[in-house]
């Protein structure tokens, strides 16, 4: 493994897979997913299925219904991290991973987990450092619906939402 530098931080290239690649930050020993190649809105990066289906929230599953969370793959999509100024999303009625602003080579792919998410199996703090960051992230149900509507979310939380109102 060759360790590469990229914006003043080095790291490790763990995997390729055809325009991104799998980075582990070598002073973190935080992993993330990068573009290899440009992508422009709109555009599709991918698309995923469920590698399995269950009943509960983890750390590593996308929330597609009140009961159901699935597991991505390709597992490499398990990297794209959270941003609150996000670049892509993951369209679970497609079942697409959706570039939704101009994403250039080196570029880490970022989507909103509340995007997906009603409530998160592990809340967190963030540090994006996004100047629209939302601080603490712990699902759509705990934010406002003016915030939540500059974002693109899932038909899962958009009903949610609704329901909500």
């Amino acid at each position: 493994m060759t360790t590469q530098i990229y914006s003043n931080k080095s790291y490790d290239i763990l995997s390729s897979h055809g325009g991104a690649e799998v980075r582990l930050e070598t002073t973190r020993r935080h992993h993330s997913l990068h573009a290899v190649s440009r992508f422009n809105a709109g555009e599709i990066i991918t698309n995923f299925y469920a590698a399995t289906v269950q009943s509960f929230a983890t750390y590593l599953t996308v929330q597609t219904g009140s009961d159901t969370h699935i597991t991505l793959e390709p597992s490499f999509l398990q990297y794209v991290n959270h941003g609150c100024d996000p670049n892509v999303f993951f369209d679970t009625t497609a079942m697409q991973l959706v570039c939704i602003s101009a994403v250039q080579p080196g570029d880490e792919f970022r989507f909103f987990y509340p995007s997906t998410e009603w409530e998160m199996a592990q809340p967190f703090v963030c540090d994006c450092g996004s100047k629209n960051c939302l601080q603490l992230i712990n699902g759509a149900a705990h934010i406002n619906p003016e915030t939540l509507a500059g974002y693109r979310l899932t038909d899962f939380i958009l009903q949610k939402l609704a329901k909500k109102s």
